[in-house]
């Protein structure tokens, strides 16, 4: 070997240890950075002609998974889907409130019960039908507020999907727009392995939205399309559209046209979360607040309010009460119509003929809606109707509840207990899809940078620099003596 061959060699070499202590020190420094990819530098061997000539960078690789990078992501979506389904049944089943606690609806028609009992007792007390009167209000408040709860959470689910689409949108765009910067890097000889990491995170964020899967194309770019078929990355970016409707009441729905759905370039798709378009992750999951969940605890919710009315708005329970009066709970103030029932446990109040606030007379909870003037202040008949109205089966007239019997408080409590088994089903559902999600994790993590393993290749690296170096040194002195010579 030629003096001048050795020192190409060196040289090489030492260009070499410094790609490879670059790549080194970049995957520790980034050893805990989302998104990054281990890099792996590339080498070969340099020839000119029969001779070698030292040693040549490839490049740099980057290390990607796409198995267990896509598993991972599956999870990540099952996460979100079911966190939002368990954060709506936690707020539905707080707005109802626990069946022992005193401001529940379950404690507000007990205490309503004790206080016609009280009231029985003691029927000339104006204190005693100021306490029932002060419970049935309390009752009707509760029931008002839980479903207002109900009211709001879609109105925030709404809005939430109107930001997410927005957001996606804008994700989908960048991703493109990386595709491209990726490409030129990559045709132009550089290193896109910094932009890969970016898109790469820039995936994760959308497929935890919507389950995507990814396709490599050439010169490092990628299609992203969802397991339900709809493409959102391509050549181009797809557009999707969704009108936020800020003010949502009971009756509105997405099939009567009164809510918006989704569309993917222009058509409509359908966002059930099993089988839907955007099937799986959290997008799916707040259309399912929006349009079932929610829906499902107001058609609930409606039906037990309507329950109530009706033990009321009854001879049994008022004998003074005529044809089409309304009883003790009304619709607003009115007669309950049995054919507008959406929306009715927002609207239930107390009849005004018996509040002072509002022209009534508290002896009428006594004497009866219906009477015209005062009666006997010890007739306790009607306070024990009413109460005996309160405690008595009666078999719901709609909702999912209906064929079994059941008492007000019952009927309640039969309520919470379906809101806070679907809670604690949703909870488990959370727990196994985060074991799974945590699981992937470290199948990826493992597969990432060691820094163990890194900084002994540093070690291998810093004595590969040196014998390099040594080699130019060595050089230098055998040109140095030549010289002298």
């Amino acid at each position: 070997m030629s003096i001048s061959n050795a020192l190409v060699n060196a040289l090489t070499g030492l260009n070499a240890v410094s790609r490879a202590a670059d790549v080194v020190s970049s995957n520790v420094a980034n050893a805990m950075t989302e998104g990054y990819g281990k890099r792996e530098i590339e080498l070969t061997s340099q020839q000119v002609g029969r001779t070698g000539s030292g040693v040549s960078v490839v490049g740099v690789n980057r290390y990607y998974d796409p198995v267990t990078t896509g598993e991972r992501r599956y999870a990540d979506a099952e996460v979100a889907l079911e966190d939002t389904r368990v954060e709506f049944y936690e707020t539905y089943a707080e707005a109802m409130g626990q069946v022992d606690e005193e401001d529940s609806i379950a404690g507000r028609i007990t205490g309503l019960e004790t206080a016609l009992i009280e009231a029985a007792s003691r029927p000339d007390s104006e204190a005693r039908l100021a306490t029932v009167l002060d419970a049935a209000q309390d009752l009707a408040r509760q029931i008002n507020d839980a479903s207002d709860v109900i009211t709001d959470t879609r109105m925030a689910a709404d809005k939430e999907i109107g930001q997410t689409v927005d957001f996606l949108n804008s994700a989908l765009q960048r991703v493109v727009d990386l595709n491209v910067a990726i490409q030129k890097q990559i045709t132009q000889g550089y290193d896109a392995n910094a932009l890969m990491d970016q898109r790469q995170t820039l995936v994760d964020q959308i497929s935890a939205i919507i389950p995507v899967n990814e396709i490599q194309k050439d010169n490092g770019m990628i299609a992203l399309y969802t397991n339900g078929g709809a493409f959102l990355v391509d050549s181009k970016a797809a557009t999707l559209e969704f009108t936020a409707t800020p003010t949502i009441s009971a009756d509105m729905t997405i099939g009567n046209g009164a809510l918006s759905g989704l569309t993917i370039n222009g058509i409509s798709v359908s966002t059930d979360t099993e089988k839907g378009a955007i099937a799986g992750g959290k997008l799916a999951g707040l259309f399912e607040v929006r349009d079932e969940l929610a829906p499902q605890a107001q058609v609930e919710l409606d039906a037990f309010a309507r329950n109530l009315i009706e033990r009321f708005q009854s001879t049994d329970a008022d004998a003074t009460l005529t044809t089409g009066a309304a009883g003790l709970f009304t619709d607003g103030g009115a007669v309950f119509d049995t054919a507008d029932e959406e929306g009715l446990a927002g609207r239930i109040s107390v009849n005004a003929l018996v509040d002072p606030d509002h022209g009534g007379e508290l002896w009428k909870l006594r004497d009866g809606l219906g009477a015209l003037a005062e009666g006997d202040q010890g007739d306790a008949t009607i306070l024990k109707s009413l109460t005996e109205a309160l405690q008595n089966s009666r078999v719901a007239s709609s909702g999912g509840l209906t064929g079994i019997e059941r008492s007000a408080l019952g009927f309640a409590s039969d309520i919470y207990s379906l809101a806070e088994t679907r809670q604690l089903n949703a909870e488990a559902d959370l727990s196994y899809a985060s074991a799974r999600q945590e699981s992937l994790e470290e199948i990826e993590l493992a597969n990432g940078v060691d820094t163990d393993y890194e900084m002994q290749r540093l070690l291998v690296i810093e004595q590969t620099y040196a014998a390099n170096a040594k080699v130019i040194e060595t050089i230098q002195t055998l040109m140095d003596q030549l010289m002298g010579i």
